[in-house]
């Protein structure tokens, strides 16, 4: 059967979606032959850029924002296909490459839909996963961990990459006993109770510990500690900025507000 045959035998919309995408690389390839600014772009010019547009997307996500997703998801696909385009010039590969590489690495990772494993269930999934990431060479299970991510995001990839190699606690009840003792090291390691100076180094030590044993219980009841905190980010914003606005409203500057002042704008603010 022709490629051609093949594409009109497909759904509409699916014609529609591979136009699309040929539409797009089209666009590409002449913006890059005829645009300065995207002749000159390399992948270091364009990376700084694409962390950028990620973090506008899980904005946009966070916010439940569809049409501003749909807007990022578009920015990050432009980026996908420049980095193609990028390097099909100098012959390393091209945007073909890129995807069948990533059809081939979902089909060998999948065995229980396209070979003969079993995963009932999503541990499973995600034991299978790791094992078959080692068979290819991974030296580790936590190999596969970038190394720039950020902190908190990164603890919660290393501990679910730890569970999918069966290193985990068993109960919930135990991960909080652990959240417990990590608070009681880092308070004695930074008394509350007096003004004595301490060893910054030590208390920064036990309050990272502290930290990863929080993530550890914030996984176990299914909540993403990035995007919990990060919601709170937005929450104490919204609410701050609604204190500087009924300050200014009121002819007043924070700098001359006493706590008691702003805390009165403070809970107006929890009731929006």
């Amino acid at each position: 059967m022709s490629q051609i045959k093949q594409f009109q035998d497909l759904p509409a919309r699916r014609q529609e979606q591979l136009m699309a995408f040929d539409r797009l690389l089209t666009i590409m390839d002449e913006l890059r032959d005829q645009c300065p600014w995207d002749r000159k772009q390399t992948m270091d010019t364009l990376r700084h850029l694409t962390i950028e547009e990620t973090y506008e997307l899980s904005d946009a996500i966070l916010e439940k924002d569809k049409t501003e997703i749909r807007k990022e998801l578009g920015d990050i696909q432009l980026h996908l296909v420049f980095y193609a385009k990028i390097a099909s010039e100098t012959g390393d590969f091209d945007m073909a490459d890129v995807l069948n590489s990533i059809c081939d690495k979902l089909i060998s990772r999948h065995p229980h839909i396209y070979g003969d494993a079993v995963a009932e269930t999503e541990d499973q999934v995600k034991a299978n996963w790791e094992q078959l990431k080692l068979k290819e060479g991974n030296k580790s299970v936590l190999g596969g961990v970038p190394g720039s991510l950020p902190a908190l995001v990164k603890a919660m990839r290393i501990q679910e990459k730890a569970r999918g190699a069966g290193f985990d606690w068993e109960e919930k009840q135990q991960v909080w006993e652990k959240v417990e003792e990590e608070m009681k090291e880092f308070k004695d390691e930074f008394n509350t109770d007096t003004n004595e100076a301490i060893d910054s180094s030590r208390a920064e030590g036990e309050f990272g510990d502290l930290l990863f044993s929080l993530v550890n219980y914030a996984r176990f009841i299914d909540i993403n500690p990035e995007t919990a905190l990060e919601r709170t980010n937005k929450k104490f914003i919204k609410r701050f900025t609604y204190l500087e606005q009924q300050a200014r409203a009121n002819g007043k500057s924070l700098q001359e507000m006493t706590l008691a002042e702003m805390d009165v704008y403070w809970n107006e603010a929890k009731t929006i």
